[in-house]
């Protein structure tokens, strides 16, 4: 008899829906290794937080290995792909409820990077791009 499917593609799919459902912006963690597909300037400490709603990603497949979309980074389009195995938590952005997961040891971002990770972000605290915001005043 087979091995049985990982449950956590089911349950990305069943929070992310949630988080839609609710009119809330579901957002991901994801422990970038070689085989994530994401703007490398974006990562922190091995991770990287996005933004997955309805409004900022585009093409959204959440399929059972990979997650694939299309989302803007400083206003350009950039394809993304995501190993589910790579996924540490999905949550609503506005309150922090969702769902974290616990990475096999082959995942961990330390064996990744070979160095040590800080832990993952508060969900309520957006992660930091070291920039300060600009606002300009339109007439």
């Amino acid at each position: 008899m087979a091995e049985p499917k990982s449950t956590k593609p089911y349950l990305l799919r069943a929070v992310y829906e949630w988080c839609v459902d609710n009119g809330y912006t579901p957002h991901i963690s994801v422990i970038v290794d070689s085989r994530t597909r994401v703007p490398m300037e974006y990562v922190r400490n091995g991770e990287i937080v996005l933004n997955v709603g309805p409004v900022a990603a585009s093409r959204l497949r959440i399929g059972n290995e990979l997650i694939e979309c299309t989302a803007r980074f400083s206003g350009v389009a950039k394809d993304l792909v995501i190993p589910v195995a790579t996924v540490a938590s999905i949550y609503a952005g506005e309150n922090g409820q969702g769902m974290s997961f616990e990475l096999g040891k082959k995942e961990t971002a330390k064996e990744v990077s070979g160095e040590e990770v800080a832990p993952p972000p508060d969900p309520k605290d957006p992660p930091r791009t070291g920039t300060k915001p600009a606002l300009r005043r339109i007439k």
